[in-house]
């Protein structure tokens, strides 16, 4: 009886909240200014675009995602630095994002217990978030010259995020679940089906493109799909043709055609288990953004790696949630951190250990080179 008390309660908070807020809101989209600078970048203010416009059409459920997807990147910019010097724009970005958020969990549905649920997620938004205050970020470099990178960091195997280089792709702009589902939609791919490759429960389906955006992507699944580690692009050219090689490849000793190029599509969650890889990786963001942790190959006991052959390259730390009485060590290995972005490719030196976690629907292409 308490708890039916207490959503009935909810319920009738909700209604008035929902009031108060829409009050606040224009009566139509025409009328709504938000009057933003150019130092938000034209990608947020598209996307401001698409929720007032779902938001106005009563698409309370895109609206809901997209205004996520703008406070997550919105709550990074306000927490990058020192608040007097983040520009008050992106305070207005995170203000309207939350009242936007707000009304569409305030939709009163059929019962209590579901405005109960959604304010619950409504509190634990951005849970998914880590706190990097107290973390060591990877260093960024605007456009370097290849003599630069190469002497800067391919030489001495230095993790560097590098900004400027593929924002111009064409997959930049033109990448969304509607253009890969019409350029793919039909193709089938391997997909991973549970939180991680290490745990006892992950299995490999077959589907088509199509089906694995429906299922693990448009729904809520109770398990987590990931087309992860797929040579995509020579299965659909098209797809190809919307990408570049980073020129900092012809660095490396093989040719063109001996680079692997890899997509890593899927919701937000995927997570990639603090692992290394044989080869150089440069790791290009298209859609959303990813937790990104690097270790040294120096910290490699820190870090303990599986005793099996088939996961030698691989911790069993579980990197955010670590058992320290298992792995004391791992307290102490230093790492480096960041939140890769849409258009940044972050460079990964062969044998790096690294940890990833998409904060958002997600698609990476990873280029690896010798």
């Amino acid at each position: 009886m308490m708890a039916k008390d207490s959503n009935q309660d909810t319920l009738q908070g909700t209604g008035a909240l929902q009031e108060a807020l829409r009050a606040l809101l224009p009566h139509t989209k025409e009328e709504l200014k938000l009057d933003l600078t150019e130092n938000v970048h034209r990608s947020v203010l598209i996307l401001l675009q698409q929720a007032t416009d779902l938001f106005y059409e009563g698409r309370r459920s895109k609206c809901l995602q997209t205004s996520e997807a703008l406070l997550d990147y919105s709550w990074e910019k306000l927490n990058t630095g020192a608040w007097q010097d983040v520009d008050k724009d992106w305070r207005r970005v995170y203000s309207f994002s939350c009242l936007l958020k707000t009304m569409c969990l305030c939709e009163t549905p059929g019962d209590a217990t579901t405005v109960a649920a959604a304010l619950k997620k409504a509190r634990n938004g951005h849970s998914s978030i880590p706190d990097m205050r107290s973390e060591e970020a990877v260093p960024r470099l605007h456009c370097p010259s290849l003599q630069y990178f190469r002497k800067h960091y391919l030489v001495p195997q230095r993790p560097v995020i590098l900004e400027g280089v593929a924002d111009h792709w064409p997959c930049m702009k033109k990448w969304s679940l509607e253009y890969i589902q019409e350029i793919a939609g039909c193709r089938t791919v391997p997909v991973e089906v549970g939180s991680r490759y290490t745990d006892e429960d992950w299995s490999q389906r077959l589907m088509t493109v199509s089906e694995f955006i429906s299922r693990y992507i448009l729904n809520e699944p109770r398990d987590i799909g990931y087309l992860a580690q797929h040579q995509l692009f020579d299965q659909i050219p098209e797809l190809k043709q919307d990408i570049g090689v980073p020129d900092y490849c012809c660095l490396g000793d093989g040719e063109e055609e001996e680079i692997t190029i890899n997509a890593w599509f899927g919701p937000p969650g995927t997570i990639s288990p603090l692992h290394q890889d044989p080869q150089q990786n440069f790791l290009v963001q298209v859609l959303g953004r990813k937790y990104i942790r690097l270790y040294s190959p120096q910290e490699s006991e820190a870090l303990y790696p599986h005793d099996t052959h088939l996961l030698h390259n691989t911790s069993q730390v579980d990197v955010e949630n670590p058992d320290l009485e298992r792995f004391p060590g791992f307290a102490e290995a230093p790492f480096l951190s960041c939140i890769l972005s849409p258009g940044e490719i972050l460079f990964i030196p062969v044998k790096y250990w690294h940890y990833v976690r998409a904060l958002d629907l997600s698609f990476s292409v990873s280029f690896w080179w010798s």
